[in-house]
């Protein structure tokens, strides 16, 4: 069967500052992002389902996590105390890969135009 790719787009308002940035920096101040959060999985194409993966099931996965980063601050949660895009995208993809062996990409949108991708090591 062929291998296909299915997202899902999730959204949460969450605060944060960047601690190692130079004072004068914008982000050095509390601020905050209505982020978009895209996780992608890749699988095999399942032939008498017709699906890669049920999107209730991905969707099971995910809310868990945007529960605990939506209207928080993100540097008050373990493993986000410097919560750039980058670390962020890092963090739900250590999060969710244990439970989701077929995630193969966290797409994260600070806004429209700064977005960063990670598809693992």
């Amino acid at each position: 069967m062929p291998r296909m790719k299915i997202s899902k787009e999730f959204k949460f308002d969450s605060a944060h500052w960047l601690p190692h940035v130079a004072p004068d920096h914008k982000c050095a101040r509390m601020h905050g992002h209505t982020y978009i959060v895209e996780v992608h999985v890749e699988d095999e194409l399942d032939p008498k389902l017709g699906w890669v993966l049920d999107f209730n099931d991905l969707r099971r996965h995910v809310e868990p996590l945007i529960d605990q980063l939506d209207h928080r601050v993100l540097n008050d949660i373990a493993g986000l105390e410097n919560p750039t895009a980058e670390f962020l995208a890092l963090w739900l993809w250590n999060q969710l890969k244990p439970n989701l062996p077929q995630l193969s990409q966290v797409v994260v949108k600070e806004n429209p135009t700064n977005v960063c991708v990670y598809s693992g090591e």
